[in-house]
């Protein structure tokens, strides 16, 4: 008997309006409506860089099955002013609604609510208004009062029986026009890329965090800061991303775990320090939120274009890890992976992430918390004369932090003997080169045995593969999925898991490459390799693909 294919329970919700109306918090009350009625969630959000005025709007996705990305078309359109639905409502789908403000906005069809009038007659503030327009949403789609009233009453820290009233009054002004119903599902914790990235740094022994805001990393500045205590963690904002590595750097340098965070143009200020922890064999992670560039670009929005920027950060011979997560529970791994790996191999690492990871906001699987602890390095005993430079057959020399008996600690930019003494003899220059180089053969080793460097989706048979990275991960999976595609996604970019790949790619005959930028980044690594692509979709508008659009071009292919 033919297997009957299982069609998962979806809405996609966008809400919109300007900056300052709140679009974006409601969006997140809306999803966790959601979620607590046992759907899986991803949140994509869209502003512009404005404090008030402009469009901003956040596209909620809601299904049975887990999911990484949008739709292209949304099931109800909630707007709070008219730009929402001139802009969108081409997205609408074939049975959609368009709930929207009616005080503010004339529009023929739709449900029209008087938002501003219902927060205004309660003695309410006019942000309300954004609690009277989710309540009218969860009425039209026949989520029941108690489960609103519920998430209402935790996620509003501020004038809660207020919102409240006006919810209640939202909600009788308008009649149910479906029935969206609960799911088996346990709900999950609803977690940005940047709130998994602290955590699992957290896990991993983070002791302080240093960092300028600059969008989309700031996000993790803000929940460290705001979770100070309970992680353990101190969390410090500098004048500039020049202070923020060197800081980073003395911190490590001085015994504790650090991380640094940035955007592209925040890491290029960051660079020479790349190289100064690469030289003094100090353990540093680096978090380097990708937006789009070249300079300022527009802050606000995504891309893929630090890739060859990141592997080759600093200057002189050297070599970082370099990891790209694809997703919030990826960002948890690899931030608690890669601190771990810094302080192992004393060496500089960075977690290449993206604005569309970093800022939206997924359903977290917890299984995943137990595959993230703090993990030993090689420290020195204590025993007999200290030698901060070691020259071990494994190029990895024990370290000791100053202040501890018996060591004189030195960490150095120039080149140096084993004690760290600068030193122009070619014999010391040959013995330090050759030591750190072994360490690198050794990273390099790792990597080719660690399965998790690499991720193989798909039709594992499929002769046509698709090799994509970082936060395409989710729409190219499920458009490649759906026709039949093998999907190729490295994680770990430096030290390149070369083997990995070439076993992945056994038996395909067709590789089409999947990036969001216009140079084709990823494929300069491939074709270091000996690995061409076939044909490549690029997407550089600044915007992260969706399955739907993904499937017509993959269909040309």
């Amino acid at each position: 008997m033919k297997k009957t294919k299982t069609v998962p329970k979806e809405y996609s919700i966008l809400i919109g309006g300007a900056a300052g109306q709140g679009s974006r918090m409601a969006g997140l009350v809306i999803a966790k409506i959601f979620n607590r009625m046992g759907y899986n969630i991803f949140i994509h959000e869209d502003y512009q860089s404005l404090i008030k005025g402009g469009h901003n709007f956040s596209q909620i996705r809601a299904s049975s099955k887990k999911i990484l990305s949008h739709k292209d078309e949304a099931d109800f359109i909630l707007a709070l002013n008219e730009d929402t639905i001139k802009k969108h409502k081409e997205k609408l789908s074939k049975n959609g609604t368009i709930v929207f403000n009616q005080d503010k906005i004339s529009f023929e069809g739709g449900v029209g609510v008087k938002i501003e009038t219902i927060a205004k007659e309660s003695g309410g503030l006019s942000i309300m208004s954004n609690t009277a327009l989710i309540a009218a949403f969860a009425k039209i789609a026949g989520i029941d009062w108690r489960t609103l009233e519920d998430v209402l009453k935790k996620e509003i820290t501020k004038g809660v029986e207020k919102n409240l009233e006006i919810a209640k009054k939202a909600y009788a002004s308008v009649e149910s026009l479906a029935k969206i119903e609960k799911i088996k599902n346990k709900p999950k914790p609803l977690l940005t890329g940047n709130e998994a990235t602290a955590l699992g740094a957290a896990k991993a022994g983070l002791e302080n965090y240093f960092a300028y805001p600059m969008t989309p990393a700031t996000g993790i500045l803000h929940y460290l800061a705001g979770n100070a205590r309970e992680l353990n963690v101190a969390a410090s904002q500098l004048e500039n991303e020049i202070s923020v590595i060197n800081a980073g750097i003395g911190s490590a340098f001085a015994g504790k775990r650090t991380m640094v965070g940035t955007s592209g143009g925040g890491f290029a200020l960051m660079t020479e320090g790349v190289s100064l922890a690469a030289m003094s064999e100090t353990p540093i992670l680096i978090v380097n939120s990708q937006r789009s560039g070249p300079a300022t670009g527009v802050p606000t929005y995504g891309g893929q274009s630090d890739l060859l920027f990141s592997l080759s950060s600093g200057h002189g011979d050297l070599l970082r890890f370099v990891a790209a997560p694809g997703d919030a529970e990826e960002s948890f791994y690899w931030a608690g992976k890669l601190l771990n790996m810094a302080w192992k191999y004393q060496s500089p690492a960075i977690l290449l992430t993206d604005k569309d990871v970093s800022e939206s906001t997924f359903s977290f699987d917890e299984k995943i918390l137990n595959k993230v602890k703090k993990e030993k390095f090689s420290e020195w005993s204590g025993k007999g004369e200290y030698k901060r430079y070691l020259n071990k057959a494994n190029g990895i020399s024990p370290m000791a932090f100053p202040g501890q008996p018996g060591a004189i600690v030195k960490g150095t930019s120039y080149e140096h003997d084993e004690y760290g003494i600068s030193t122009e003899e070619t014999a010391d220059i040959v013995k330090m080169q050759e030591k750190r180089l072994r360490k690198f053969e050794a990273m390099q080793n790792e990597i080719d045995k660690m399965k998790e460097a690499i991720e193989i989706s798909g039709n594992l048979k499929s002769k046509k593969a698709v090799i994509c990275w970082g936060s395409a991960k989710g729409a190219v999976k499920e458009a490649a999925e759906d026709l039949g595609f093998k999907v190729i996604r490295p994680i770990v970019i430096q030290p390149f898991p070369e083997r990995q790949i070439y076993e992945a790619l056994k038996g395909v005959s067709k590789i089409i490459s999947i990036e969001l930028n216009s140079t084709g980044q990823m494929e300069y690594v491939l074709n270091g390799c000996g690995i061409e692509a076939d044909q490549r979709i690029l997407k550089y508008d600044m915007r992260p693909f969706t399955a739907e659009e993904l499937k017509i071009q993959l269909k040309k292919a």
